[in-house]
């Protein structure tokens, strides 16, 4: 554990050293500096309060990391909360994009079908029990676990790679 010790102060130098240089560094086309910053700074303070909640409770990294995951909320401005009730501000999007983006706002908590059923568009209730098939077994980003639907890491990426959650 010791030679951990030296490695906290030099990771929270990093996060200190991005947040007053942001801006400043402009990698090449198309890659925007404010994202690789703030993904660099999300990640090492994910580690550093993983390692904090470790070393506390004496779990391992795994329970740690499942304990962090519980309270990190991601910010999903592509979508509203109307007490319980979740409303996509995009209706242009496809039924699948709609349930990636619901599924991503409720992080690990997932989503019954009733729930997505509820919260999609009435002309995508169709055919939502296909997409969600589809989701799950050709794109593997969602899982079934036979009551609820989860996001994969994949779901994750997609999301984030098409942008869903932001605001046009």
């Amino acid at each position: 554990m010791t030679q951990f010790v030296f490695i906290y102060p030099r990771a929270i130098r990093v996060i200190y050293d991005v947040r007053n240089s942001r801006d400043t560094a402009h990698l090449a086309d198309g890659i925007d500096p404010n994202l690789q910053d703030a993904t660099l700074v999300v990640s090492v303070l994910d580690w550093i309060l993983a390692e904090f909640v470790r070393l506390y409770h004496g779990v391992s990294a795994a329970e740690a990391q499942v304990i962090i995951d519980g309270l990190v909320v991601r910010s999903v401005p592509a979508v509203q909360d109307f007490n319980g009730f979740l409303k996509v501000l995009n209706p242009k999007l496809q039924v699948s994009g709609y349930v990636l983006l619901l599924l991503y706002e409720r992080g690990t908590s997932g989503a019954t079908f009733v729930e997505l059923e509820s919260w999609v568009q009435p002309s995508m209730r169709a055919n939502l029990r296909r997409t969600l098939r589809g989701l799950v077994d050709r794109d593997a980003y969602v899982h079934d676990d036979g009551s609820r639907f989860y996001l994969t890491k994949s779901g994750i990426k997609e999301v984030e790679k098409r942008a869903l959650h932001k605001m046009l």
